[in-house]
């Protein structure tokens, strides 16, 4: 690692979320008691600037939440956490995101989000400028302005940015896609933007038309990217796991830190997968993310 730490900025929605685990998600009509609880804030560019943080990095959060008690709270304990909340704003007369998030035992997940429609979407406060002091922005699709305009003015800057290419409206994917040194997609993300049947034949067609990185992150199955005109891969180690939530938010947060600190695309990505692995087996989203100890462990043992 360099002496001075990376730092990342990252843009996006912000969620006050709650996480039920339970034994098996009935059919509705139902009652099923949980075991256990877990609330955390969350969402995706924010879990991905924490796991860049709790791997070694700095992170900062510029995102949008109410101006009520749950807002509130979501800014003091980001600041707990160590990541800079100084961009974080608080919109009056709008109610923070909440998520109800149902979790079985396999680890599988029933996500149910609330967003408030009224929530102020424009960027115009965005600090930009503090882009310079940045190694690389993430951002995620659900604020789509705010991406939009801190991506244009990293790029304009030279800053390396890595999207988050969840399944989002095709017309949203494309124009944040094109706006990435990084495109990094879900599997379902990839698929949902190209309609192909398979991970390797939508990547290569989004390679096409993208001079940057491509990849997909494909769960179980590792980390897929286009290299040289073909699709490259690596795996990720087998665990037993026990909550999913966050897993592909903790695999970007890994894979731009270990990027930003020199790292081929290759050893990146298998220290990611390692990384998002480890968080399959501990229940809490992004809390879950592992230490560097733990994730450079795990790579010394092997698949």
């Amino acid at each position: 690692m360099s002496a001075s730490p990376a730092r990342a900025i990252a843009v996006g929605g912000i969620c006050l979320t709650r996480i039920y685990q339970v034994e098996h998600v009935a059919p509705v009509p139902a009652k099923v008691l949980a075991h256990a609880l877990v609330e955390v804030v969350d969402g995706m560019a924010l879990s991905a600037a924490f796991a860049f943080m709790r791997l070694g990095g700095q992170a900062a959060i510029w995102g949008r939440c109410g101006d009520d008690a749950g807002g509130r709270a979501a800014r003091q304990s980001l600041r707990q956490e160590g990541l800079d909340v100084s961009s974080l704003r608080n919109v009056a007369g709008a109610a923070s995101s909440q998520a109800a998030v149902i979790v079985d035992a396999k680890g599988e997940r029933l996500v149910v989000p609330f967003h408030d429609p009224t929530l102020d979407a424009s960027p115009h406060w965005l600090p930009l400028q503090q882009l310079a002091g940045a190694d690389i922005l993430l951002c995620d699709v659900r604020w789509p302005e705010g991406a939009q305009a801190a991506m244009r003015a990293a790029r304009q800057l030279g800053v390396p940015v890595m999207l988050d290419g969840e399944a989002a409206a095709p017309q949203t994917l494309e124009t944040l896609v094109q706006l990435a040194s990084h495109a990094v997609f879900s599997d379902a993300g990839v698929l949902a933007l190209t309609g192909a049947g398979s991970v390797d034949v939508a990547l290569l067609e989004v390679a096409g038309r993208h001079a940057g990185h491509v990849g997909a992150t494909c769960g179980a199955d590792g980390y897929a990217w286009v290299e040289g005109g073909v699709v490259r891969r690596v795996s990720a180690p087998k665990v037993k796991v026990v909550d999913t939530l966050g897993a592909g938010d903790v695999f970007h947060g890994a894979f731009a830190l270990a990027l930003t600190e020199g790292q081929s695309p290759e050893r990146a990505a298998s220290f990611a997968c390692h990384a998002a692995s480890l968080k399959c087996t501990r229940l809490g989203g992004r809390l879950g993310c592992p230490s560097r100890q733990e994730v450079l462990a795990s790579l010394r043992a092997g698949p």
